[in-house]
């Protein structure tokens, strides 16, 4: 008689699972989405990773070219944004000399008034032209236009410093007065339209007084 040890059992054995599984069509292993980028039903990716995504193909410059390149563009960039902001008046991307409201004010009160400063750019050519012209009596009248144009402008310029002190104190008891003039006389120099800022309001306007 055999001993129990060596007795065969009857009882069926339990391969357990196979290793050699057919591929799901959903694209899905147990229950997980599939590795494979073709395999469909994968999640699609929420907004957070998408951002790390971009941020990953966003590496730094890797040699001098792309460097500089880089720069160029954030630089242009930057002076777009300067320039735009000068155009709708958006002090956030203005140039320090232009923000806060005293700078608002003067432009605005350089703005309302008429100025014989806004004409020297045009009376200095019309002067030149005559003076090149070979006649005796049209060089004459160029020499006399460009000086009577000159003591306009200075005497304009006092007045104009004389009249925004006046108004910037009233206003602005605690600002200080330090380039304010050159200024106010450096954007009266330019023709109006070319003016920047652009300007706000028009010749003859009067200014209200919520400037703070």
């Amino acid at each position: 008689m055999r001993p129990a040890l060596f007795r065969r059992s009857s009882t069926p054995v339990d391969p357990g699972p196979s290793t050699t599984e057919a591929p799901d069509p959903t694209g899905e292993v147990d229950g997980r989405p599939s590795k494979n980028p073709a395999a469909k039903g994968r999640p699609t990716p929420s907004r957070r990773e998408a951002e790390a995504a971009a941020r990953a193909r966003a590496k730094p410059a890797r040699s001098r070219k792309e460097l500089a390149a880089k720069e160029r563009a954030d630089r242009k960039a930057r002076q777009d944004k300067v320039r735009e902001a000068m155009k709708t008046g958006d002090e956030t991307f203005m140039p320090k000399r232009d923000r806060g409201p005293v700078r608002r004010f003067t432009r605005d009160f350089v703005d309302s008034r008429f100025s014989f400063t806004e004409l020297t750019l045009p009376v200095m050519v019309l002067s030149l032209v005559l003076q090149y012209s070979g006649n005796a009596d049209l060089v004459a009248m160029g020499t006399l236009v460009l000086t009577t144009m000159l003591l306009l402008v200075v005497l304009d310029v006092l007045y104009l410093r004389f009249r925004l002190r006046r108004e910037v104190r009233r206003r602005f008891p605690d600002e200080p007065f330090k380039g304010l003039t050159f200024y106010a006389v450096s954007r009266s120099l330019q023709i109006k339209p070319w003016r920047l800022p652009k300007p706000r309001v028009k010749i003859g306007a009067r200014l209200g007084e919520d400037y703070r």
